[in-house]
């Protein structure tokens, strides 16, 4: 929905924000996912003012990877639009260091973004969802989810299936099929070995701290 960190959203005002929601009845949720949010400064404090009890899900996978990917979704849209574009490589590499400035770097510095989150919200209200495991097995995942939530369960093992063209598990519910979009499942930009190595020396300090804040590790590079 992109409400809390595009102003010309933010301006409409809750209203308009609400008219974005379907339909929700007594005793259900209604969940709105902005990746966007988790980066933007602004975003905690304008969620806080909203509602100080709101209950937040944050998924995080492998930052090399979510790196890679957020390269190649800005690849498709630019060769979409027959628009240049630089290779991979060169953006994330200066004289063969790092290039700190790269904002697809800046975004998979997860303990920077979560300190700005942490400031404002309790860490109890924020569930970490290892977005990894939930690609490979996402019934565990999503259990996890419904317990912080306090949703009684409804999701068992036999709503999913592993689709094969796409290389992701579906959902199926109320008798429909549903799977993630097209853009999903891409092959990712080519990077070197040498490259990835860099950059997975790089991420292992800031990992760490992520680490250390949620209280749980992942397996990462």
């Amino acid at each position: 929905v992109h409400y809390f960190n595009v102003e010309e959203h933010y301006r409409q005002g809750l209203a308009w924000y609400r008219a974005q929601m379907p339909f929700t009845f007594p005793g259900q949720l209604t969940v709105e996912k902005t990746p966007g949010y988790f980066a933007s400064p602004q975003v905690p404090a304008r969620v806080w003012d909203m509602n100080p009890a709101v209950r937040l899900l944050l998924i995080v996978r492998d930052p090399a990877e979510r790196l890679v990917s957020d390269y190649t979704q800005v690849l498709h849209n630019r060769l979409t639009q027959h628009k240049p574009y630089q290779p991979l490589e060169e953006l994330l590499l200066r004289k063969g260091h790092i290039n700190h400035g790269y904002k697809a770097l800046q975004r998979s510095l997860y303990h920077l973004h979560l300190a700005r989150w942490l400031e404002v919200f309790p860490r109890e209200q924020i569930h970490v969802v290892d977005g990894d495991a939930l690609i490979r097995d996402p019934f565990p995942e999503l259990r996890k989810a419904e317990r912080f939530l306090d949703l009684p369960p409804r999701i068992n093992p036999s709503n999913f299936y592993f689709n094969i063209t796409k290389g992701f598990y579906c959902l199926l519910s109320g008798g429909h099929d549903k799977c993630l979009d097209e853009s999903k499942g891409r092959p990712h930009a080519p990077l070197s070995t040498q490259a990835l190595q860099k950059l997975c020396r790089y991420f292992r300090k800031p990992n760490k701290l992520f680490f250390e804040m949620v209280g749980r590790s992942f397996s990462w590079c």
